[in-house]
């Protein structure tokens, strides 16, 4: 077996997306048989007891509070497709508010392993996405961003003073950046095509105020390879953490920028991710003792999403010499 964990729960196969939803339960399903068959230990933590409270610290509670009561309202079953919870984009089925609270959770377990040293990394296979989700608004398949709520939480719980997000979905992590737009304590980079949804993520945006200079994007024009998109990516990567000395290092991985993904208008590779992960592993190894949970975000054609999230993972468990 592997060194890296996957942490995963069939809860979160139980959100409903209707059946052509391109999020859909599916998905995560073939990622996690193919990273079982690989040889990778799949398990599945408790919930930590402060999961809602940790969510809290990002999302007001009159908002969960509003997603849980639409989820209770939502019909079982496939027709639940037809209910949309703030954007055209977020069905929701009565698991919904469940698999979201899940997923949190599952990346926060990530966390409390890696600081307690039962393991060096985590990958968290979990769904729905999080990092378009706004303080208060769901969009682009997003209710919670469980990234967000890991590193407040790595702050508020743990007492790490500097984390670092690394975002290569092909899609910027809007929700993620405007969270942290002003907070010296967490810096974000992220590759990504542009302009593409959701609208953001320009060169030119770097953070305000104390923040200024804590955030770094790499926007590229449709069709980019491996070359411009892990290379840039991974220029971004070292030049911010440099500057930024992290602690702690969390991924949004998201794979939709794969050549085949039928989203992402992109042309990496799976070697393209194995690139940019040696680089993420370079920088916890350096700066962060090796502390890294990844956790799962886009892609969408289940066969170069199980291929991408197992180059992945071997990158971050080469590190060990255990792949």
């Amino acid at each position: 077996m592997r060194g890296v964990p996957v942490f995963f729960d069939p809860e979160v196969l139980k959100h409903d997306t209707g059946p052509y939803h391109p999020e859909n339960p599916r998905r995560v399903e073939s990622a996690v048989a193919t990273l079982r068959q690989e040889g990778f230990r799949v398990e599945c933590p408790p919930a930590p007891p402060r999961t809602l409270a940790a969510i809290e610290r990002v999302h007001p509670p009159l908002y969960v509070r509003r997603l849980a009561e639409a989820c209770s309202l939502a019909p079982p079953g496939t027709e639940s497709a037809f209910r949309l919870f703030d954007s055209p984009d977020n069905p929701i089925s009565a698991s919904s508010f469940a698999a979201s609270v899940r997923a949190v959770s599952l990346a926060l377990a990530g966390v409390d392993a890696v600081l307690a040293r039962t393991a060096r990394a985590v990958f968290v296979a979990a769904r729905p996405p999080g990092h378009h989700a706004l303080e208060s608004e769901a969009m682009g398949f997003c209710f919670f961003n469980a990234i967000a709520v890991a590193a407040r939480d790595l702050i508020a719980t743990h007492g790490i003073e500097r984390v670092l997000i690394a975002d290569f979905d092909v899609h910027h992590g809007n929700g993620t950046q405007h969270l942290f737009w002003e907070d010296p304590l967490v810096a974000y980079v992220s590759v990504h095509r542009f302009p593409f949804f959701p609208g953001t993520g320009s060169a030119d945006e770097a953070g305000a105020g104390r923040g200024r200079g804590t955030t770094a994007n790499v926007p590229l024009p449709a069709g980019t390879g491996d070359a411009a998109y892990a290379g840039g990516f991974v220029a971004a990567l070292e030049r911010l953490s440099e500057r930024f000395r992290p602690e702690f290092v969390l991924v949004s991985a998201g794979f939709d920028a794969h050549r085949d993904d039928p989203l992402g208008g992109m042309s990496v590779s799976t070697e393209g991710f194995a690139w940019m992960t040696r680089a993420l592993e370079d920088v916890a190894n350096v700066f962060a003792g090796g502390r890294v949970v990844s956790f799962l975000e886009g892609g969408y054609d289940a066969a170069s999403l199980g291929a991408s999230a197992v180059a992945h993972l071997k990158a971050l468990s080469a590190v060990d010499g255990l792949s």
